[in-house]
């Protein structure tokens, strides 16, 4: 089965697996009863359509049982555990990641069995064991590295054996799981290091960790550190609270982690066995290992110790809609947490002003031309210009305003930027546009230029030049540098004006911030700023403006509000955000962005997933908008818009989440096709179409 064969509501056809971290409840001395709970989770887990699922190291017979381990009869106990599991799994879709001692020969092992469909494919010792405070395990137990086979009978069968295995899902793409054991990932250079440079994806880690003052957090860092540095998914289970008390006690914590963010974690102390189950984006991990060069220098580096076995798996995923099991930002420029939301605007400000100033310096340059329209992009900008100023000791007059109102502007933006000017102190001057582009028009034999009501592209250009044209001529008379306003959102769909327009600048502060950043950032420095009431009063106001270019009027007269929305155009920023954010971060298919666009945008019934941001807006985008939408973005960002961005000013990078600079994270030829992603999603459209 292909993954086109699913329905489109499946998380496993766009690059998703689900995986779980289960935590049974364990009794010491009583393994085939372990392998109840376990069998049951199993089920549990199966039920919910989960790929892969692991369990705590030894939690077949318990971690705790100390001397027990050389037992005959725990140790063919645990054999008999481990058949059960076996037979039950001929039921199962997903592989069961457990644990057991396993005798070979003369020696003992801390072992992680993968079994599925009934059979055990393959066993993985642990590498390093713990022998210093409250951990004996070199009493009990030999490492990994003294085995002297590759290959074991387990229960009659002849299963590979070792750390070098690597069990690869056939039927759902990128699914790679290597293994590895409680203080395996403790070490300076854990196993799972190797094994993803080898092409793991999804790393399990049976532990028995016990639980003591600060540890969980230790151990929340470490899963998420690993899984940051290897890029991979990491599942961690950790033995249940059930275990000995002798001296020790326990927390069945369990972790799943992604490329350095918890997607899922139990609540601990639990005495019911539990599962967290996740959906980890494959396609996210293998996009950003693609685009990390030095993750594949270090890969030649240790070719050397990259030489693992392959055990093919095949899963079947589930072919029926599913819900996505993860949270899907719809914001993700934006962090849904307030306080991280500010520390992010904190954050973005000061790289702003720091660019900003940093030019300034190295120019021996002290003013700073700026046309001020009163919308949110040329604010913020503004607010840079001013905060620069003041962190250079130099007068905020130096930085000069100039509101060019034009055919459409309106009394209230007009309003709005003479307040802001006034406010913050600066220079601020107008310069009515109208004369010089009604003269331009003359000249271009322009309709418009007799009263005509003929909006094309050439009418709102001649504007949008005039304005430009002028603040470079106002940056020659007063040895200022033109500081530019438009946003990320704006480059990426081409909605500005080539050349002598509102793309050119001398430095761009706002180049790599997207519009749904900005009104925070707006909103932030309002409130974190010493600015007035004057011109937090006009903060408020720009900010509940709609978005404008006020190129195109409405009626022959002045109005008071804009009135040529760019949104009804474009589409919604909030939406273009997420498409730009989605392909420039990690290349994305249509079908994909469309997907994770339904999830994060549709209807909210109680119990889903928690909306991206505390705040917004209850706004709900069924599937054809969002295809009708993604349509308009790929079209802009592929076919017709590159040339804009192969000459942009200079400017600073802000995110990890991208920048357009073709000297930055962005370089695409300027007469590229869109055909094959609008093909795609064509297709799709298609597919989804109601019969007849």
């Amino acid at each position: 089965m292909t993954t086109s064969e699913l329905s489109f509501a499946s998380p496993y056809r766009h690059g998703f697996a689900r995986v779980a971290a289960a935590v049974p409840p364990v009794r010491l001395g009583d393994p085939m009863a372990n392998a109840e709970h376990t069998v049951e989770l199993a089920r549990r887990a199966h039920d919910d359509d989960v790929a892969v699922v692991v369990f705590p190291e030894l939690g077949l017979v318990g971690y705790s049982n100390q001397d027990l381990f050389h037992q005959d009869a725990l140790l063919h106990a645990a054999l008999d555990a481990l058949a059960h599991v076996r037979e039950a799994s001929r039921a199962l879709r997903a592989l069961l990641v457990v644990g057991l001692p396993l005798r070979i020969g003369h020696q003992l092992f801390n072992v992680a069995a993968v079994v599925q469909r009934g059979r055990v494919l393959g066993a993985i010792p642990k590498s390093y064991l713990p022998n210093y405070r409250e951990f004996y395990e070199k009493r009990h137990f030999s490492a990994a590295r003294q085995a002297i086979a590759d290959q074991v009978d387990v229960l009659g069968d002849t299963t590979p054996f070792g750390t070098d295995l690597l069990f690869d899902v056939a039927d759902v793409p990128d699914l790679v799981l290597a293994v590895e054991i409680c203080e395996d990932v403790w070490v300076p250079i854990p196993p799972s290091t190797y094994a993803t440079m080898a092409g793991a994806t999804v790393v399990a880690n049976l532990s028995g960790s016990n639980i003591t003052i600060g540890k969980p957090g230790y151990r929340r860092q470490l899963c998420s550190a690993q899984s940051a540095r290897t890029m991979c998914a990491y599942v961690y289970s950790g033995a249940g609270a059930d275990e000995s008390t002798t001296d020790l006690a326990w927390d069945g914590h369990a972790i799943v982690a992604e490329n350095g963010n918890v997607l899922g974690e139990l609540q601990r102390f639990g005495r019911e066995g539990a599962l967290t189950a996740v959906d980890v984006d494959l396609g996210r991990l293998v996009a950003d290992r693609v685009r990390m060069t030095s993750f594949v220098d270090c890969m030649g580096d240790h070719r050397d110790a990259l030489s693992y076995r392959t055990v093919a798996v095949t899963l079947d995923p589930p072919v029926a809609e599913l819900p996505l099991r993860r949270a899907v930002p719809r914001f993700p420029f934006v962090p849904g947490n307030r306080t991280e939301r500010a520390e992010r605007c904190a954050e973005v400000y000061s790289i702003q002003r720091a660019g900003l100033a940093t030019r300034l310096r190295a120019t021996g340059i002290e003013k700073i031309v700026i046309g001020v329209s009163g919308g949110i992009d040329s604010t913020q900008a503004l607010l840079v210009a001013v905060g620069c100023m003041d962190e250079l000791d130099l007068p905020r007059t130096n930085v000069l305003g100039y509101t060019m109102p034009g055919f459409a502007t309106s009394t209230r933006t007009l309003r709005n930027a003479h307040q802001l000017m006034d406010g913050l102190g600066i220079t601020g001057d107008e310069i009515d546009i109208k004369p010089a582009a009604t003269q331009m028009l003359h000249d271009l034999g322009h309709a418009a230029a007799t009263g005509a009501a003929d909006y094309d592209v050439t009418y709102e250009n001649v504007q949008a030049g005039a304005r430009t044209s002028l603040l470079f001529r106002l940056a020659n008379r007063h040895g200022g540098l033109v500081l530019g306003t438009g946003d990320l959102s704006e480059l990426a769909l081409g909605w500005c004006t080539y050349g002598v327009g509102d793309q050119m600048s001398h430095y761009a502060v706002n180049a790599s911030v997207p519009k749904t950043l900005i009104q925070y950032l707006v909103q932030w420095v309002s409130e974190h700023e010493d600015l007035g009431a004057t011109t937090v009063a006009a903060l408020a106001d720009i900010l509940a403006t709609g978005v404008s270019p006020e190129l195109v009027p409405e009626s022959g007269v002045q109005a008071e509000e804009p009135t040529q929305l760019s949104e009804d155009v474009i589409g919604p920023y909030e939406l273009q955000d997420f498409f730009l954010y989605h392909v420039l971060r990690f290349g994305y298919r249509p079908t994909k962005v469309a997907y994770l666009a339904h999830e994060a945008w549709r209807d909210r019934t109680v119990g889903a997933w928690p909306a991206a941001r505390d705040d917004a807006p209850r706004n709900e985008y069924d599937l054809a908008t969002i295809c009708r939408w993604l349509r308009v973005f790929l079209h802009r960002f592929f076919a017709t818009s590159q040339f804009k961005r192969s000459a942009l000013p200079d400017g600073p990078k802000v995110g990890s989440g991208g920048s357009l600079s073709p000297r930055g994270d962005w370089r695409a030829p300027s007469d590229a096709s869109a055909a094959l992603w609008l093909a795609e999603l064509q297709a799709l459209e298609r597919e989804l179409a109601p019969p007849g």
